[in-house]
């Protein structure tokens, strides 16, 4: 038998078992009725997964509660020091891990509840990142992570007399010096915009070079990495390819329906960010190979707050969340590749192509990326550094800064360092 068919089969028994069992929360009105408030931003798949969870277990409503990238770390944040006011479950970035498993104490230790029983499951780098550093407290399970393609508009590269088939795209950009070249010939040929923020060039470079923001000392590196990744973002910037779209904004949201940007970085995650703000472009969407190879951007973990009044039925739900048939069937509605490495020979991963990007296949191409991930060790302020960073690409783009790449790495290194001493 394949380990993936053991995986499966394992794992339905014991889904079904949490989905019969136990109907008490630790709290809720009299009647039994428990509310689960989840926070997290972005597509989790939560709104497809969340009527199936509440119509096996009638006493539990699933309560969802998106927002903003950073408001949400920083609201979860804000809830930890005033003691009050975290949601049941709360999701946690890759970027913000670091700063949250240094607060151990404020979170439900899962090994307690036996989540110990699923380490060998995921990915060893994915189960030590939110690991307490002494290895006695194991905050959160890794949902999905996010290894690097380019995602890009076929009709646009068709539109510009550019190759369309993956492979000849993928052959246009071996380094980001030549994706760059590409962007030049396509705004030139078209007048229009080829990606759709700096900062989108910023990150995935950033996760491609051996050390981020912070060694594993905690000393911040900004000569190193993010210098690279800074340099890249502002030639392209200078080189006017940038739509200058902030990220998760609505603005950014209306230029996918526009096509106002022809390619962006492509995590898996953003393919479900992709399908659902732009419905009515599919088909017109293919996936490419990432400049430099490699990378992961993004990723997240799900994590119990101890403020929460139902830390039982919050942990049946996460547990119930996390197994193969449910992370499956996640990375088959939104993308999002699950952190579990048995998953990739189930060939409901491995052979799903999907139409919404021309046939890709994104089990392939996804999976194929995550096996040779190495990521960075991200720092307890990477978070908050990155953002600050990001604020100063964006200034470059269009505020006082534009067209000041010296002054503005300048003002990036200033800023990054203000938010390492925070």
């Amino acid at each position: 038998m394949k380990r993936s068919q053991f995986v499966r089969m394992a794992a339905a028994g014991l889904a079904g078992l949490l989905l019969v069992t136990g109907c008490s929360g630790n709290s809720g009105g009299g009647d039994g009725a428990v509310t689960l408030k989840i926070n997290f931003w972005g597509d989790f798949g939560l709104d497809e997964l969340k009527g199936r969870y509440e119509a096996a277990n009638p006493h539990v409503r699933i309560s969802l509660n998106t927002g903003e990238y950073n408001a949400q770390h920083e609201d979860l944040q804000k809830k930890l020091i005033a003691g009050s006011g975290a949601p049941d479950i709360a999701a946690i970035d890759e970027g913000f891990i670091i700063q949250f498993r240094g607060q151990a104490d404020q979170f439900v230790n899962l090994l307690d509840k036996g989540a110990g029983q699923y380490q060998q499951r995921y990915l060893p780098w994915k189960w030590q990142q939110s690991l307490s550093a002494d290895g006695a407290s194991q905050i959160g399970l890794g949902t999905d992570i996010g290894g690097l393609a380019m995602c890009y508009r076929s009709d646009l590269f068709a539109e510009a007399g550019l190759p369309t088939e993956r492979d000849r795209v993928s052959a246009l950009w071996p380094t980001w010096d030549a994706f760059i070249a590409t962007g030049q010939t396509y705004t030139g040929k078209t007048g229009r915009k080829f990606i759709d923020a700096g900062t989108n060039i910023f990150n995935p470079v950033l996760g491609q070079q051996p050390v981020g923001f912070y060694d594993q000392g905690e000393t911040l590196r900004m000569e190193g990495g993010p210098k690279v990744a800074f340099d890249v973002a502002a030639k392209a910037i200078g080189a006017g390819l940038s739509a200058d779209l902030a990220a998760f904004s609505p603005e950014w949201n209306a230029g996918f329906v526009k096509g106002d940007f022809a390619v962006l970085a492509c995590p898996a995650w953003m393919q479900g960010h992709i399908q659902n703000t732009a419905p009515d472009t599919s088909g017109k969407w293919d996936i490419a190979a990432i400049p430099g190879g490699g990378g992961n951007w993004g990723g997240s973990f799900l994590t119990i707050p101890k403020q929460g009044r139902n830390i039982d039925e919050a942990y049946k739900f996460l547990e119930w969340l996390v197994q193969p048939e449910q992370q499956i069937e996640i990375f088959k509605k939104v993308g999002n590749l699950p952190s579990q490495p048995a998953l990739y020979d189930d060939p409901a991963i491995r052979d799903f192509t999907n139409p919404f990007f021309g046939n890709a296949p994104v089990g392939q191409i996804f999976s194929g990326t995550a096996e040779n991930l190495t990521p960075q060790y991200l720092g307890r302020r990477n978070g908050p550094t990155r953002v600050a960073v990001e604020n100063v690409l964006n200034r470059l783009a269009s505020g006082d800064l534009k067209g000041k790449a010296a002054d503005a790495w300048t003002e990036a290194v200033k800023e990054a360092q203000k938010a390492a001493q925070a």
